[in-house]
């Protein structure tokens, strides 16, 4: 992350752009004078996914484009490696890179305001017994359900833990919502996909150990009985630069998608050399 910064500094002296830090819950390194994103034209997020959905949720309120840099493996939410980055921010100064707009799951809980998710929303157990909901989709019921929980997820969400827990991935273009139960214990309840403009509405039994809700993998410090999730389209925006790697293909090179047993073995022989 250091070279990332030193390049973003040199680059930003260049232009004569001055460069500041927008505060993070949790993170307690300093690098630069503490900012707001409403006073950024744009907000770079060194790290990973987990650094930029965190600029994200700093960025998407006040309407300022995030540009994830990835100081490691690329993900699906960082643009560029750290390596790249000097051409990627040579695109930005001329305007030349592409906003890339995602929607926001809207979860409303009890009279308070609500929240808001990128990847994805979780009711969990927590702790012994199971989690007991009825999933109901427009005002009409899909299932009652009873196991360790439910994720709803953005498409951008459809490759997180949503995916993990054995839901469908929604390719790009592609909107709406996924709902997957998690360990359902009996019945039949299989992942749903339903419309952009579809209303989820969650009745929540927490049973004898609890339940928790969780934002993009962050504990809400919340609980009630009845939640409501809606998409909110175009809520943020991240910055596309030339070069950069399709999802599908992504997914593919960090082995989260792998092609059948029988088709690598395939391949394998057709690669060996052939005896004389």
């Amino acid at each position: 992350m250091d070279g990332a910064l030193g390049t973003i500094r040199d680059w930003a002296s260049t232009q004569g752009i001055a460069v500041g830090q927008v505060p993070i819950p949790g993170q307690s390194r300093r690098v630069a004078e503490p900012v707001d994103a409403a006073s950024c034209d744009v907000v770079f997020a060194l790290g990973g996914d987990g650094t930029t959905l965190a600029a994200l949720h700093a960025a998407a309120p006040v309407k300022r484009p995030v540009l994830g840099v990835a100081c490691g493996s690329i993900g699906v939410l960082t643009a560029v490696t750290a390596a790249r980055l000097e051409a990627a921010l040579e695109e930005v100064a001329a305007g030349s890179w592409t906003p890339k707009q995602l929607p926001g799951l809207e979860v409303a809980a009890g009279t308070g305001d609500p929240w808001m998710a990128f990847n994805d929303f979780t009711v969990i157990r927590d702790g012994v017994g199971q989690v007991i909901m009825a999933i109901s989709v427009d005002d009409e019921l899909y299932a009652r359900t009873a196991g360790d929980g439910l994720v709803i997820a953005t498409p951008l969400g459809s490759t997180a833990y949503t995916m993990a827990a054995g839901g469908p991935i929604l390719a790009a273009g592609a909107h709406g919502m996924v709902i997957t139960p998690l360990a359902p214990h009996g019945g039949v309840v299989p992942p749903l996909v339903v419309g952009p403009e579809s209303r989820v509405a969650l009745s929540v039994e927490p049973g004898y150990g609890g339940a928790r809700f969780e934002l993009d993998g962050q504990d809400a410090k919340a609980m009630a009985a009845a939640v409501t999730v809606t998409l909110r389209p175009d809520y943020a925006t991240l910055v596309v630069v030339a070069g950069q790697e399709p999802l599908l293909t992504g997914l593919r090179r960090r082995a989260l998608v792998v092609d059948s047993p029988r088709i690598l073995a395939r391949d394998a022989r057709a690669s060996r050399p052939q005896p004389r």
